[in-house]
């Protein structure tokens, strides 16, 4: 089922998510939920508070943009270890249409608990290095508009506030896809 996308700056972006204590159907059915909203809103990756859940879930899957890659479900994600530097045009489902250079590390490894509940780690570079902190940053009440100037920030703050007004007077039959751009995490 896809799920709404709340839009920054919506007070549950900005909450701590809760750890997962046990993979189970009802977290399966989220990731699930959460996959096939990414994939309908044109995204590489979705944390679980952007569809309203605080609770430590991310989903990603950069293959159409990176080659050798597949979907990956990341339960209790925890970057264990990052390494170097890069600089990455970032966009966000949760902030449609807007970018903006984020310094990040340019190699990760990331420990969780896949679909099942089996704990697995991931080594990671180039734009799955990206996704992951980016999605983990969800996880912990950070958007990647935290990572800018405070200007910069207001000012898409503000073109967010006339978005999300926007869209409060359409039908509520209406279905609208995020803005697409290129690098939307």
């Amino acid at each position: 089922m896809v799920r709404e996308i709340l839009i920054w700056p919506d007070p549950v972006l900005k909450q701590k998510s809760m750890a997962v204590a046990k993979v189970d159907d009802g977290i399966r059915r989220l990731l699930d939920d959460m996959s096939e909203t990414m994939y309908a809103a044109d995204g590489v990756g979705l944390a679980a508070p952007q569809v309203g859940v605080l609770k430590r879930c991310i989903v990603i899957d950069t293959s159409p943009r990176q080659e050798g890659q597949k979907l990956l479900h990341l339960v209790n994600p925890v970057i264990v270890k990052g390494e170097g530097e890069t600089t990455y045009t970032e966009g966000c489902l949760s902030i449609p249409g807007e970018s903006e250079d984020v310094d990040r590390f340019a190699k990760v490894w990331v420990r969780a608990l896949d679909y099942a509940g089996k704990e697995f780690e991931v080594e990671a570079d180039e734009l799955l290095a990206i996704a992951l902190q980016h999605e983990t940053d969800h996880l912990e009440g950070t958007v990647f508009v935290d990572h800018l100037s405070s200007l910069k920030r207001e000012l898409i703050r503000r073109r967010m506030k006339k978005l999300k007004a926007e869209h409060a007077s359409e039908k509520p039959g209406d279905v609208k896809k995020a803005a697409h751009h290129e690098s939307a995490l």
